[in-house]
């Protein structure tokens, strides 16, 4: 079941906005939502990375990547309840500086009806925040270089 599917352009290269986006321990400076990221391996996010995300609340998330093509995608998995959650994150270059970013979330697992609308309720409440803190993040960068 598909949750959240939300696409936006953030006015740097493919290249700079993946780098940006892999590393995962700095997501807390745009998706506050996040307390801290545990990596394993430590270092640059690669097809073995698993983890653990400490949300803010106090709940904890674990992933592990299920599909890692460089430049494209990345998608992780992780236990929610009595579901599966796939998180997909798509990358698209427009041109040399603008790409289009898209997350898609997707469901699956026992009330997946119930519980799915739940988690896309709250997570949709989190993204609607973070993604203008990241698209000034990763375009303040570049205005940094």
């Amino acid at each position: 079941m598909n949750l959240i599917d939300r696409q936006f352009i953030v006015n740097v290269s493919l290249e700079r906005a993946w780098q940006h986006l892999a590393r995962v321990d700095q997501w807390p400076t745009w998706a506050r939502h996040i307390r801290h990221i545990e990596l394993q391996p430590e270092g640059e996010l690669g097809p073995q990375s698993s983890g653990v995300i400490h949300l803010t609340n106090g709940m904890r998330s674990t992933f592990r990547m299920t599909e890692y093509n460089p430049g494209q995608n990345w998608k992780w998995a992780g236990p929610f309840l009595w579901l599966i959650i796939e998180y997909d994150h798509h990358f698209e270059a427009l041109s040399s500086d603008q790409t289009r970013l898209r997350f898609v979330v997707d469901a699956q697992g026992f009330a997946v009806e119930v519980f799915g609308r739940l988690f896309a309720k709250i997570y949709s409440r989190n993204l609607e925040k973070a993604i203008p803190r990241l698209v000034n993040e990763v375009e303040a960068t570049r205005a940094a270089s």
